[in-house]
């Protein structure tokens, strides 16, 4: 069983920046991918960024430039630095992990975490 803890959301203004981090436990299978997606109010989650134990990462387009991803694969944690923050990236985020053994896909998710920018 893998558990995912989320931390670092707040409000901040327009502009500002925060670091949002996630911290895996359990069985974590090495060779994995863990990234961050977001879901706004009547809207559907959607990938912000994710990254790969090899150092592969993919980002949506409206947040290139702006944010980064990183991981520290010794302590299974994987950041989210967001700069230049902007209201539209008001949401909750979510921390998610996925792997794949003898070709069985699986993931997991964090409980989220709000992150609120005023204009």
């Amino acid at each position: 069983q893998v558990q995912l803890v989320e931390s670092g959301g707040g409000l901040v203004q327009a502009g500002g920046s925060l670091r949002l981090s996630c911290a895996a436990s359990g069985s974590i299978f090495a060779i994995n991918t863990m990234g961050w997606y977001r879901q706004a109010p009547g809207k559907q989650r959607d990938l912000v960024a994710t990254l790969t134990s090899g150092g592969t990462t993919n980002y949506a387009d409206s947040v290139k430039g702006r944010f980064t991803i990183s991981r520290d694969n010794a302590k299974n944690t994987v950041y989210l630095q967001m700069n230049s923050l902007k209201p539209e990236d008001t949401a909750v985020y979510y921390c998610n992990l996925r792997w794949e053994i003898l070709k069985v896909r699986s993931e997991s998710w964090g409980q989220g975490t709000q992150v609120t920018v005023s204009s």
